[in-house]
């Protein structure tokens, strides 16, 4: 299961290990298509391989804004609390494994 993330609780949530961020609203279509794929991506990993963690941006916009994310979803890949990947739209659990194998 996905953890939600604020503005308040992203830094301390997301500067250890490797974290997939998916930036996301409650009204974005493409978003509810990926949010499925992504629980099904939690449950193939452990917490210490890889967290995963949700920010609605419509209630947390200084993240978001200070990421540079125009588009939703976005999922960013932070290892260590440096971003190593961004990607843009909804994309299947395949690609997204590949994604987060190659920086592991």
């Amino acid at each position: 299961m996905s953890q939600v993330v604020t503005d308040k609780t992203f830094s301390q949530e997301t500067d250890e290990g490797l974290v997939l961020i998916d930036f996301w609203a409650t009204w974005c279509g493409p978003c509810r298509m990926q949010a499925p794929i992504l629980e099904q991506l939690s449950e193939e990993y452990d917490d210490s391989e890889l967290k995963i963690v949700k920010m609605d941006v419509d209630e947390n916009p200084e993240t978001p804004s200070s990421f540079g994310i125009m588009s939703i979803p976005t999922l960013v890949l932070k290892k260590d609390g440096e971003i190593v990947d961004k990607v843009i739209g909804v994309h299947t659990k395949d690609q997204l494994k590949e994604l987060v194998t190659s920086h592991m």
